[in-house]
């Protein structure tokens, strides 16, 4: 099992990169979500792995993130998600946004990626239901309020990654109002 890579980044051809790791290129398939936040071809790079052994390929799966791959893992548990649709999924939301869906049970947000239907909607709403719940969609712990909610939904709209945008949220109090929240959150990120 291949459970990290830590090399160079030789080439960026979405969704997949090429490490070099020891004289050695690896090609990876990666989320959308890891390939824009990778650095430059020539640059250092780690990734995350999952290994996938079919009978007719060989597949390694890359993540920046722990979260990213075991969000990964789980889906790929579901009967009829396979290793491309989950990384459809991730390349589709990031793992807050899909976390806030499965909490809200909101299936119309995830009929909008890419090869998800109805159906599998309902399925992945189903299967995934305590496993990605709400409180895995803020660092804090605690469940989302509509108001977090929102203001992260704001921060993303002014450019800001999912990550910043989360961690904004952390330095906020847990009842803060949304004109406030955001107003708070823009100079934490500011400094």
């Amino acid at each position: 099992m291949i459970g990290r890579l830590a090399g160079l980044l030789l080439a960026k051809n979405p969704p997949q990169v090429v490490v070099d790791v020891g004289g050695v290129g690896y090609e990876v398939d990666v989320p959308m979500s890891t390939f824009f936040n990778l650095g430059a071809v020539g640059q250092p790079v780690v990734l995350l792995t999952h290994f996938v052994v079919r009978e007719d390929a060989q597949v390694l799966f890359g993540f920046l993130t722990a979260e990213e791959r075991a969000t990964f893992r789980e889906l790929v548990k579901i009967s009829g998600v396979g290793p491309r649709t989950a990384l459809s999924i991730l390349s589709g939301l990031s793992v807050a946004e899909l976390s806030q869906a499965v909490g809200r049970q909101d299936g119309a947000r995830l009929v909008k990626v890419p090869g998800i239907g109805k159906k599998t909607a309902e399925r992945l709403l189903l299967e995934l239901k305590g496993k990605l719940g709400p409180d895995l969609a803020l660092p804090s712990g605690g469940p989302v309020s509509d108001n977090q909610a929102d203001i992260a939904q704001a921060l993303q709209a002014l450019g800001y990654n999912d990550r910043e945008a989360q961690a904004a949220l952390k330095a906020l109090p847990p009842d803060v109002g949304v004109s406030e929240g955001i107003k708070l959150a823009l100079k934490a990120l500011n400094r």
